[in-house]
């Protein structure tokens, strides 16, 4: 029998919101190429659920997350509701922003996401500010901010790091390496092998995990943001991942990446991974997951239809919650 760590309860959940990123981001993906969802082409995180939902598992609801354009999947693992979720990207009215924010800029303060970014690397300065916030305010809250290998390159990811190695911020950096910037390899645009080796340069842990395995990025995680809670600084958590789609809905994402790299990342697929995990364990029969699976599929429905039922806002609407100064 294999030995874990977690409990059952634990590992079902990991389970089950993975699988909610997984459903939602296909259902997304159908409505896209339906011609449902207005504006910028979602960016999918198929494939790389083990990341948002292994760390998101050790946050409480106060803490804050921040993240980029591929945002749906840390979105879920946080708590931002699916159908709220589903009709902001359809520009809803009954959206997380009314409709306002799309696919790229999704906020939900209710459960502590600060936000999706459509600017890549802008996440990061925006945590590194909320875990200040903790610090003079005097909380144990952290900040966790999601981020991919083409902004480790940004500026803000060096400023960023350094202010918070600087001050012992509660901040931890999540880089999501899946190998491609857009469709530049990484290994093309940066000079270190591993990202995680840049936390040396200021004087933080720097720690690599396989992003395909929930249960290696919870434990990476977890004793990332207890260090934090005790307010001994942040830390750098390269997870090693791999986007199974395009950079976008549309982008085939097999001109200029391997065929047989994609089938080699696509064989670690971390839910089938998970499921394996529980069934050898003992932890849970095949009908049980089977159970999840419905219930799962049966949400995303719920979501679409909560969605595709919501109202357009009103052109009237456009100038509520703009704040500005006239003169």
């Amino acid at each position: 029998m294999i030995e874990i760590s977690l409990k059952k309860e634990q590992l079902i959940e990991m389970f089950r919101n993975m699988l909610r990123i997984r459903r939602f981001e296909e259902k997304v993906s159908e409505l896209c190429l339906a011609g449902k969802i207005p504006g910028s082409s979602p960016h999918l995180y198929i494939g790389e659920e083990a990341v948002a939902v292994g760390i998101c598992a050790n946050l409480r609801k106060d803490d804050y997350v921040t993240s980029g354009h591929r945002a749906h999947g840390h979105c879920i693992a946080k708590g931002v509701r699916m159908d709220k979720l589903m009709a902001e990207l359809l520009g809803k009215r009954d959206g997380c922003n009314g409709g306002r924010g799309g696919t790229m800029h999704i906020v939900d303060l209710s459960v502590g996401f600060l936000g999706a970014n459509g600017i890549v690397g802008a996440g990061i300065p925006i945590a590194v500010g909320a875990g200040l916030s903790a610090r003079l305010r005097g909380t144990d809250q952290v900040a966790v901010c999601f981020f991919g290998d083409g902004a480790a390159n940004q500026g803000t990811f060096h400023e960023g790091i350094n202010m918070a190695a600087v001050w012992k911020l509660p901040v931890i950096f999540v880089c999501e390496n899946n190998l491609y910037s857009t469709w530049t390899p990484v290994r093309s645009v940066t000079s270190v092998e591993d990202i995680a080796e840049r936390a040396k340069g200021y004087g933080i842990p720097g720690i690599i995990v396989d992003g395909m395995d929930v249960i290696k990025v919870y434990e990476a995680g977890r004793t990332a943001i207890q260090r934090a809670r005790e307010g001994k600084g942040p830390t750098l958590i390269e997870c090693k991942t791999y986007r199974f789609t395009g950079h976008y809905v549309g982008d085939p994402g097999m001109e200029y990446r391997p065929r047989e790299e994609i089938e080699a990342w696509m064989k670690r697929d971390p839910i089938k991974k998970l499921q394996t995990v529980l069934l050898e364990s003992k932890q849970v029969s095949m009908d049980e997951l089977k159970k999840i699976e419905e219930q799962v599929a049966e949400e995303v429905e719920k979501a679409v239809e909560y969605a595709l039922n919501s109202p357009f806002p009103s052109p009237e609407e456009a100038i509520e919650n703009v704040f500005c100064e006239i003169r």
